[in-house]
């Protein structure tokens, strides 16, 4: 993962993304696919890896799953526990590296990534680990921001243009990216988001979403493994 001192500091303002109609939406879309994927039961035992301010922890919490999320960010993790506090969930948040988890092997029902591998860059050395953590039969999910699309040029435009955006330490991946972690063991991969980034509010429905996915790339990746037993 990137850098911890550039995380630390935006971690306060990172949720007002989704204050906006826009992040809104574009998080409902996402977390959609990701758990239609992942099909989250109560009583699981997952890990949450890159798990920032908790948006994900929160929700598979809420869904009876049993949750560990990790980050390198202690300030986003701050965060975290105080917004499942709020909420009254009993969520476990650590500080940890995904390039050197420190759980056993074989250890949890499930592994779940939102909004990570962007800034990965020894993405196979991640899935080694992640996989390496996860149960036999268990399955891992990956999302992350499409780079053949508008959303992911529109990202790359970002990082080149304003020094303090966060995408300057991103690398982002393609759908071929994700297959070749590991294709043997790849259950489903899918888009969503086809929404552009200049969506007007009134575009923010699904009836749109569904209209664009005929014709356009999608934003968002979601990709999902299962362990062999």
């Amino acid at each position: 993962m990137i850098d911890v001192s550039f995380f630390d500091p935006i971690a306060r303002t990172y949720d007002e993304w989704y204050e906006k109609p826009l992040g809104r939406f574009v998080d409902e879309v996402e977390t959609k696919l990701a758990l239609e994927l992942f099909q989250p039961k109560p009583g699981m035992y997952v890990l949450d890896v890159g798990c920032g301010t908790g948006n994900f922890s929160i929700k598979l919490a809420k869904l009876g799953v049993k949750v560990v999320g990790i980050d390198i960010s202690e300030e986003m993790l701050k965060i975290a526990r105080e917004k499942a506090k709020r909420l009254c969930l009993q969520i476990e948040f650590v500080k940890m590296n995904v390039y050197s988890l420190q759980f056993p092997s074989d250890h949890f029902d499930g592994v779940f990534s939102m909004a990570t591998f962007e800034f990965i860059h020894e993405p196979k050395k991640a899935f080694e680990e992640m996989m390496r953590v996860l149960k036999p039969s268990g399955h891992l999910l990956i999302g992350t921001i499409n780079r053949d699309s508008p959303w992911g040029k529109l990202y790359e435009e970002h990082a080149k243009q304003d020094p303090t955006s966060v995408f300057r330490h991103a690398s982002f991946k393609t759908e071929k990216d994700l297959e070749e972690l590991d294709p043997k063991n790849l259950v489903k991969i899918a888009e969503c988001v086809f929404i552009p980034p200049n969506a007007s509010e009134e575009q923010l429905n699904w009836d749109e979403e569904k209209r664009l996915s005929k014709t356009q790339r999608g934003g968002f990746i979601v990709a999902l493994w299962r362990k062999p037993s």
